[in-house]
């Protein structure tokens, strides 16, 4: 057996107790079993190796002596395979010590069917324009996928009664036992009849053959809500796939949001910019400007600057409820004339002569 600081390896002292090494086992386990999300097999059969070691005493004894253990095949080393979670292959004759040890509790994530069962999600794309962005919308789309039997509800059955379900004796669970030379365990998964119901249909439903969902085309209404914004994603609760005897995954749409010619969004704002004549800008005047809404008359205050801005109330982004809205504003750019007629000329050089 290679020379390794088995302490080191479970994250103990050297003068841990039985209890403190089996702790340490039973976390590690957990946590780097490979049938779990994120395990890793490496680290599993070291920390085994580790415990197959340290929870026995006389093997401990030689390895605090030696640095290593001398058993009776005279070969040392883990070799059981975790895929199939046999340890019956580890060597030294006792092996592992299962009598106090859950296996259950610590693979229960994966072996014991806990976590409650979900049907896939789904994403799509859906593109607004600029201006049902700002109001809201509604979308109806059409989606393949699989669905909840509309005939018998989702429940498989045609009518209400039901029988015990022989392959699993109405239990809802499967148990299996494997043995080794250092005794047995079991493992538990969910009946792939009856689906953890322990029940199943006297009479299946015709349509979906008692599995409760069918494959379809599915029309799903999609509220969009005023002021959403370019990449939002909006989440529909189980409008995703279904799957029998659990709840259906969700439906996510992303929003896309095309682009104004004329105005922007700055949270419940609308932004735009309104060119203005030099003239008008001296002496004011109106100006019509073409909103979302339709016409609207601006009055261009005498002696405007380029650059300031006109607020306009109420005009802006409705809240989802309505009830409210924000405010458009008008950034003013005044235009100069790039080249000016003899008598214009002559109207700024009298201008300048007063100081304007």
């Amino acid at each position: 057996m290679a020379n390794k600081d088995y302490y080191t390896i479970l994250g103990i002292e050297k003068g841990a107790s039985k209890e403190d090494i089996k702790k340490a086992f039973y976390k590690l386990a957990h946590k780097y079993h490979p049938d779990k999300k994120g395990g890793d097999e490496a680290k599993f059969k070291e920390v085994s190796e580790a415990y197959s070691i340290l929870s026995d005493e006389k093997k401990r004894a030689q390895y605090d002596s030696y640095g290593r253990v001398f058993n009776d095949a005279g070969q040392g080393g883990f070799q059981g395979d975790v895929n199939g979670f046999d340890f019956s292959q580890f060597t030294g004759g006792a092996g592992f010590n299962f009598e106090d040890l859950d296996l259950g509790d610590i693979l229960g994530d994966f072996f014991g069917g806990r976590r409650a069962k979900r049907g896939r999600d789904i994403s799509i794309d859906i593109e607004l324009s600029f201006e049902e962005s700002i109001f809201g919308a509604e979308r109806k789309v059409l989606l393949k996928k699989s669905s909840n039997c509309t005939t018998c509800n989702g429940t498989g059955a045609e009518g209400t009664e039901t029988v015990t379900c022989e392959r699993c004796n109405g239990k809802g669970r499967i148990n299996n036992v494997q043995r080794s030379f250092m005794g047995s365990f079991s493992t538990v998964r969910e009946c792939d009849v009856c689906y953890g119901k322990g029940k199943i249909p006297k009479k299946k439903c015709h349509i979906c053959k008692g599995l409760g969902v069918v494959d379809k085309q599915e029309e799903i209404r999609i509220k969009i809500p005023s002021g959403i914004e370019d990449g939002e994603m909006i989440r529909l609760s189980q409008r995703g796939e279904a799957i029998p005897a659990g709840a259906p995954g969700d439906l996510y749409i992303k929003v896309h949001v095309k682009k104004h010619a004329t105005f922007k969004k700055e949270g419940r704002d609308l932004t735009m910019t309104l060119n203005v004549r030099l003239s008008d800008a001296l002496l004011g005047s109106k100006y019509t400007v073409r909103t979302l809404e339709g016409d609207l008359s601006v009055k261009i205050p005498e002696g405007i600057s380029s650059g300031e801005i006109l607020r306009v109330k109420g005009k802006g982004v409705p809240t989802e409820d309505h009830k409210e809205r924000g405010d458009l504003l008008i950034k003013v750019s005044v235009e100069l004339p790039k080249k000016l007629s003899g008598k214009a000329k002559e109207i700024v050089e009298k201008l300048r002569e007063q100081g304007i």
